[in-house]
């Protein structure tokens, strides 16, 4: 078992949390009920994972006396909308939830986000508790309190920040994952390796054939250190005011890609890989990174197998579906950019014609 606190400022404060990291953490339920003030909770999962986990932790928690409102969405990225999220408030309204009735995510990034953003406008804010099955949301989108929906013209354009009581990442449920979901977890994990940690950028390198076999040891170590780098992040900026942003890296390309694509064509984690590679090529032609690093981008992203080539979307669609990046300011794109293997920035000076470039060299062949 690993423990992370992410430390929110001022500090102290009681809306600091812990991540637990380890195998079998469904079972204990001790984990969940130190942090409930009734012993009754909400447990929303989507149609793949509650089969497999909602049985398991339900029991879990009876076994203490807790009960608990089971709420099963239908899975998929396309189901991340105003219409799955009232579903969740249904629920909560027919079984009386109350505002200390705590809201369990038991599943991805998509019922991690929901499940979040349904937490902080229920009642003006109830409880709430990550449980993450899917690698990516273990090393990424339950840390840090982003919660939200899509709409038809931008991913994740809507929704609040939202801190979870805690999150508990037990690798157990990855066992189920399939392979082009924990590839995709994988694009998270480099990322954080990028941006601002190259010795751990180095040990993915050389532990990616593990990481590929699910090798737990290997897995929790990736995990932890993907958490302690976000955590590290978020209790800096917790609102992405600054440096936050970095977390960024190939998101304005991968959202794009996304929602072009049709929510859920591409794995956000696929979108994320092709977007860092075109991120990387706006890198070395604003001259911060090497042709060397642009290849030894590709080669990890490669070998994880994930996309290296965008899709051809053209740069008209690229450009326009940028424009709704969270990142722009006073109209102008921002792009999270490379200054070297394991630094990054925020720059708004990129010019056209190098981002034109961009875009028909790393598009070409998709």
């Amino acid at each position: 078992m690993k423990t992370i606190t992410v430390n929110l400022t001022p500090a102290p404060s009681e809306r600091s949390y812990p991540i637990h990291i380890g195998s079998g953490i469904l079972s204990q339920p001790q984990f969940i009920s130190r942090h409930l003030t009734q012993q009754r909770v909400a447990i929303v999962s989507n149609a793949t994972v509650a089969p497999l986990y909602m049985g398991r932790l339900r029991a879990s928690l009876g076994a203490q006396g807790v009960t608990s409102v089971p709420i099963i969405l239908p899975d998929g990225e396309e189901y991340k909308n105003w219409q799955t999220l009232n579903c969740i408030f249904d629920a909560l309204l027919t079984n009386r939830c109350e505002r200390s009735t705590a809201v369990l995510a038991l599943g991805g990034g998509v019922v991690g986000d929901l499940t979040g953003f349904a937490a902080a406008s229920y009642l003006r804010g109830v409880p709430f508790i990550q449980i993450p099955t899917t690698l990516l949301a273990q090393v990424d989108s339950s840390v840090g309190g982003k919660t939200g929906i899509n709409h038809p013209l931008g991913k994740n354009m809507i929704g609040a920040f939202y801190q979870p009581r805690a999150v508990l990442a037990d690798i157990e449920t990855l066992n189920t994952l399939p392979d082009r979901e924990l590839h995709a977890g994988i694009a998270e994990i480099i990322k954080y390796g990028l941006i601002r940690d190259p010795v751990f950028l180095e040990w993915i390198e050389a532990n990616m054939q593990g990481l590929l076999a699910r090798d737990a040891v290997i897995l929790v170590e990736a995990i932890e250190r993907s958490c302690a780098n976000k955590a590290e992040v978020v209790a800096a900026d917790e609102r992405e005011s600054g440096m936050r942003a970095l977390l960024n890296l190939g998101h304005t390309f991968g959202h794009a890609i996304e929602n072009a694509m049709g929510y859920g064509v591409w794995l956000h984690g696929e979108a994320v890989a092709a977007g860092t590679m075109l991120a990387a090529n706006l890198s070395h032609r604003m001259g911060m990174i090497s042709r060397t690093d642009v290849k030894r981008i590709r080669d990890l992203f490669v070998q994880a197998k994930l996309p290296v080539i965008a899709p051809n979307l053209g740069a008209e669609t690229y450009l326009r579906l940028m424009g709704l990046d969270k990142k722009v300011e006073a109209g102008k794109l921002r792009f999270v950019l490379l200054k070297r293997i394991g630094e990054a920035e925020v720059r708004g000076d990129v010019p056209s014609s190098l981002l034109i470039k961009t875009l028909a060299e790393c598009t070409a062949n998709a």
